[in-house]
């Protein structure tokens, strides 16, 4: 409590606190905002009965890792999710395209412009997405889509506005998350997230437990009660039991695995000036485990969403057998879906490491400081080593976060609980969480260090 206390002793702390809880404050009020002349009342009732099917995963899965409503239907329905699709093409680009490689070697100014052209990027991905997603909503059912609009409101210029409406909605959390980076504390978008995930949390937690009540109200579910009890998505005593040993023992691993290091051991050139010698200290080089953080899984997430969403437009509109099969297996539970899952969080985990890591500027910086690695020559012979120990432990990170992915599927597949349920309490939505909240905790704590103050997590 007094850690707590001390935080907002420090002006400068507490500013960037308030100002970082005000932005997500307006964040929140938008979120609720839901786009004109819709039938709530029948979107809400269609979207309960879509929620079980793929497609109602999809709008569950693009709420969860964007910060958006879009199964609501709000003026932040897409959420940061066009920006991170953005980023995703820009930074695949960058590997591939000089020019954009150019820019991303010449440091703070190069990524400065890297992420001006993803912010141009955002608008008409945004406008593109909006576009499918309004005209679904404005199409009749017989014509494929939902025909939520009210009568007489389903025109051109009613398409065009909502359209506008949710592309404005995504910039101005983009520059809700751009304000938070440069005023606030912590990373925008990663809080703008956590803040959508964290806001499920209560209502997940209803639905697991409560069920409504004759005469209103709501009461405990009677399966809770007994061992074995509950049918469907109904959650039983043991199922309790097992989803929260599950939320504890991923809290506590993600938590390992993000301050978790590999310390490479340093050792100082002597020098000697007059009768005195400096330097000979041995100190360590920590490499981080997951060195990617979050990103990997949040990519992988968002480039499947694509396939996902082609193949059942294609099984819907098509008798081709392939585009039926592919679609059921693509569908959250399948077995295809994990394995691609996991292939592509191995390849942004290498990937997005390669792009932060990089072991020749690292070995040149040893080399200027007068330090090197006991065993292995300044210069090239340092990088090889520290890439190939790099490559190793990003393999365990990798490992972890498919593990952490696939939870959720396991979960749902084999003990009946809700997807949505169990990619809170065991699965990525958690693993987000943790990691900015840790991020969050490590730069409150760089700011009490700072000023002479203890840390939040020493004693």
């Amino acid at each position: 409590m007094n850690k707590i206390i001390t935080i907002f002793k420090i002006p400068e702390l507490a500013q960037k606190i308030g100002i970082t809880l005000l932005f997500l404050a307006i964040y929140r009020v938008g979120f609720h905002v839901p786009l004109p002349v819709l039938d709530q009342q029948r979107f809400a009732e269609y979207m309960r009965g879509a929620q079980q099917g793929a497609f109602g995963q999809i709008l569950g899965f693009v709420s969860l890792f964007s910060g958006g409503a879009l199964g609501q239907s709000t003026i932040f329905g897409w959420g940061v999710m066009p920006y991170i699709s953005a980023s995703i093409i820009f930074q695949l680009l960058a590997s591939v395209y000089p020019p954009l490689e150019k820019l991303q070697k010449e440091g703070e100014s190069g990524r400065k412009k890297i992420n001006e052209y993803t912010r141009y990027a955002t608008v008409p991905i945004c406008l593109f997405q909006s576009f499918m997603w309004v005209q679904y909503l404005m199409r009749s059912d017989s014509s494929g889509g939902a025909g939520l609009v009210a009568p007489g409101y389903d025109t051109l210029f009613y398409l065009i506005s909502s359209v506008l409406t949710m592309t404005a909605g995504t910039m101005f959390l983009m520059w809700l998350g751009e304000q938070i980076d440069e005023y606030g504390i912590g990373n925008g978008i990663s809080l703008i997230i956590m803040a959508g995930i964290l806001a499920r949390i209560p209502q997940t937690t209803q639905s697991l437990l409560f069920e409504p009540k004759q005469g209103g109200g709501i009461q405990l579910k009677e399966s809770i009660y007994t061992l074995g009890g509950g049918t469907g998505h109904d959650v039983s005593f043991e199922k309790l039991i097992v989803l929260i040993l599950l939320f504890i023992g991923v809290v506590v691993a993600v938590v390992a695995i993000t301050m978790g290091q590999r310390r490479i051991p340093t050792q100082s050139a002597k020098h000697v000036r007059g009768r005195r010698v400096f330097g000979g200290t041995r100190q360590f080089l920590p490499l981080r485990v997951n060195q990617a953080g979050v990103m990997p899984v949040i990519f992988a997430s968002s480039l499947l969403m694509l396939p996902i969403g082609l193949c059942k437009v294609i099984a819907s509109n098509t008798r081709w057998e392939w585009a039926n099969w592919l679609s059921g297996s693509f569908e959250r539970q399948g077995y295809i879906y994990n394995v691609f899952y996991i292939v592509l969080i191995y390849f942004f985990c290498y990937f997005w490491t390669s792009v932060i890591f990089n072991p020749k500027d690292m070995a040149n910086n040893l080399k200027d400081y007068g330090s090197f690695i006991p065993g292995y020559r300044p210069g090239k012979r340092t990088a090889d080593y520290l890439e190939r120990v790099m490559m190793r432990i990003t393999y365990v990170g990798a490992a972890f976060l498919a593990v952490v992915a696939i939870i959720p599927s396991l979960i749902s597949s084999s003990m009946g609980v809700d997807y949505q349920v169990a990619s809170f309490y065991g699965g990525t939505g958690l693993l987000i969480v943790v990691s900015v909240a840790l991020d969050l905790v490590q730069k409150i704590n760089s700011h009490l260090v700072m000023r002479n103050y203890p840390g939040l997590t020493e004693d």
